[in-house]
């Protein structure tokens, strides 16, 4: 009987809601899982390497929103595959050799998972050295990331992977010593109509935001598409150091607005090009408006980083506000085309 009431007490059940108390009624209740199931867990620390395929319209959060369940360790902390309507909130994530969240479409290339939310997540520690994210997306449609915080990672905090019309905002980017990131936000392999806005980066890998990338064929999503990405919005961020704001690598089609950038040590931007397939688009069409830009002219002595296959005369400038706090009369910036209305020399802030 004893027994019988512990079991009732650690993993309790109101119709479709579950709560879990420990470590093994977590374990049951994933091996019995169903559709429209809510599993809510209460505090405490449970280890990582949760595997969930093919069930729709299961949220996963914390019993206390203020005092989440901590998932450490395993290669990934959860991996789901083909989970239409996920919803993830209030959970902390912290120590992944893998990918702290992996989130995919089980391999079906011609058929997105849809309608991921993640909120209120916490995740830090994954690697520390490698091509190891904080979470990674392949194959997600209608996916939102919402006031999440990711510090230290080895590859990027989140990376996209064939992803379309999505939204990243209010996340937090922290670099960590130690960690190899490449960039916080990856964009790329076919990945398109992606709005980045209202995140903070601070010292958030090489490439903070990166928009395009270096994807092999066979990941593609969909696989005909002849660009790394398209049609993305970087709007009202905040980001501070690193080697450069951001990099535009094989994207065809982008607005970077409204955004505050503050003292990057090497260059400003980046115009690049990795996928280097026939018939694949340079990079191209871009908008940059509307932005404050404060660096130091000791540390950025190249504003613009060109690379070889680009299309750098196709980028708009315009409304910008650039400031060398060092050397103000240097503010200008050595630009691929004439910008409109610019402003140079006076402080943004």
């Amino acid at each position: 009987m004893r027994a019988l009431l512990l079991l009732l007490w650690s993993a309790t059940v109101y119709a479709d809601e579950i709560i879990v108390r420990d470590v093994t009624s977590l374990l049951t209740a994933l091996r019995d899982l169903k559709p429209s199931t809510t599993l809510k867990i209460a505090p405490g620390d449970y280890p990582g390497g949760h595997h969930v395929s093919s069930i729709e319209k299961l949220t996963i959060e914390a019993l206390d929103a203020k005092n989440p369940p901590h998932f450490k360790g395993g290669g990934n902390a959860w991996h789901f595959s083909r989970c239409n309507d996920l919803t993830l909130r209030n959970l902390r994530v912290s120590g992944q050799t893998g990918n702290g969240l992996n989130l995919d479409d089980g391999g079906d290339l011609a058929n997105p998972t849809t309608g991921i939310t993640i909120e209120h997540v916490e995740i830090s520690d994954i690697g520390p050295k490698g091509n190891h994210d904080g979470i990674k997306c392949s194959g997600l449609d209608k996916l939102t990331i919402r006031d999440c915080t990711i510090t230290g990672w080895g590859g990027q905090g989140i990376d996209f992977v064939g992803c379309h019309h999505s939204l990243i905002t209010g996340c937090r980017f922290i670099g960590k010593e130690g960690f190899t990131a490449s960039a916080a936000v990856q964009l790329k392999g076919g990945t398109s109509d992606v709005i980045v806005e209202k995140c903070h980066f601070t010292n958030a890998g090489e490439r903070p935001i990166n928009l395009g990338g270096s994807t092999g064929l066979p990941y593609f999503r969909p696989q005909d598409v002849k660009y790394e990405a398209a049609h993305l919005i970087v709007r009202d961020n905040v980001i501070e150091g690193s080697l450069c704001a951001a990099a535009f690598v094989g994207v065809d089609g982008a607005e970077f607005s409204g955004n505050t950038i503050l003292f990057p040590t090497k260059w400003i931007f980046r115009i690049l090009q990795e996928t280097k397939e026939p018939g694949f688009a340079p990079s191209r069409n871009v908008l940059i408006k509307d932005n404050r830009i404060v660096f130091r002219r000791a540390q950025v002595q190249i504003d613009i980083n060109i690379g070889e296959g680009t299309a750098p005369e196709t980028f708009l400038f315009e409304n910008n506000r650039w400031f060398a706090e060092d050397r103000p009369q240097s503010s200008k910036p050595k630009l691929p085309v004439e910008e409109k209305n610019g402003v140079y020399g006076i402080d943004p802030r």
